[in-house]
């Protein structure tokens, strides 16, 4: 016997985006801000893998996973900004629904990816400072392949049920989305079914992917910090340096994913922004904080960095005196 119905509840095509709620005579100054960060993302990104590409001293397993995740990150931001920047600045909040679903599915499955790419990171930290003699033969090219290749694999496998199971719900209680984006825990919340499959899922998931993620960075790390109090004080001050971008890296995206969950779940009618602003500063603060994280702590970068910007002054010259 199928579930009733409310009477208020209806079929639906499509869903609407908001951008902030009662703060719509700024949505020009948002919108500005959101292409600002964009750009900022994709010159960062765009300028560590070039100089990574370029650099051979780079193609090293720290600066392969580094590649891996400023694509990630490139993705993630373009995914969601041009319908960002439509609802800010041209007020067109429609998306149909097979697009919400098409968007929702890569928002969750990159954020698995990042997720992922960060526990090989720790991984390749803790490999370099507690088996530094046997790096190069631990850490191989082709283990690096099928670190990236599970890495992938898991994150297509356990996200593509999430837009399954939010297509199989039957009607909708409204259409109204308070986020710019589409989200799987937002989504399921406006159905007028029953979403206990969706709740399940979507706790195995957070458990799965990023539990288990953050499981294995704090253990890499506490197994890093146990091995650097038995060095001296300057080689484990060099040991600290090496991990202190990867370790801001990965507040950067635990931080906001934290506090969008938990606002999600113990919404405060006081603040009632609060779940919006960590939505985006989910979505938006690691492609624009990653690229700076990297070039201002890592060496070889800012090396890179200063190659790259010395070639470009000195393209600028020459073609002036031609």
């Amino acid at each position: 016997m199928s579930p009733s119905i409310s009477p208020n509840c209806s079929n639906s095509s499509h869903f609407l985006l908001s951008g902030i709620p009662h703060l719509e005579d700024f949505s020009f100054w948002f919108g500005f801000l959101l292409i600002s960060m964009y750009i900022v993302a994709v010159m960062g990104n765009v300028s560590i893998l070039y100089i990574i590409k370029v650099e051979p001293e780079l193609h090293e397993p720290m600066y392969i996973f580094l590649f891996m995740l400023s694509v990630v990150d490139l993705l993630l931001a373009t995914t969601t900004m041009p319908k960002m920047l439509g609802i800010f600045w041209m007020d067109l909040k429609e998306i149909a629904f097979d697009t919400c679903l098409t968007q929702m599915f890569f928002v969750h499955f990159l954020s698995a990816l990042e997720s992922g790419i960060l526990v090989a990171m720790a991984v390749d930290r803790y490999v370099a400072i507690c088996h530094p003699l046997r790096y190069s033969s631990i850490l191989t090219s082709e283990k690096i392949f099928k670190m990236s290749t599970l890495i992938v694999v898991r994150g297509a496998l356990v996200m593509v049920p999430i837009p399954l199971i939010i297509k199989r719900l039957p009607q909708w209680k409204n259409n109204v989305l308070t986020h710019s984006y589409c989200l799987h825990q937002e989504v399921m919340n406006l159905a007028c079914g029953d979403i206990k499959v969706n709740v399940i899922y979507g706790l195995f998931v957070i458990i799965s992917v990023m539990g288990i993620d953050s499981l294995f960075i704090s253990l890499s790390y506490l197994l890093i910090l146990k091995a650097v109090l038995g060095l001296v004080e300057e080689a484990s001050m060099k040991a600290f340096r090496t991990c202190a971008a990867h370790i801001c890296a990965v507040l950067v995206y635990y931080i906001p994913l934290i506090g969008l969950s938990v606002v999600h779940r113990f919404k405060n009618d006081s603040t009632p922004n609060l779940h919006i602003f960590f939505g985006n500063v989910y979505l938006l603060l690691p492609p624009v904080i990653n690229p700076l994280i990297y070039g201002i702590k890592t060496k070889q970068i800012r090396n890179g960095l200063k190659k790259f910007l010395i070639k470009i002054i000195h393209q600028g010259k020459n073609s002036r005196k031609i």
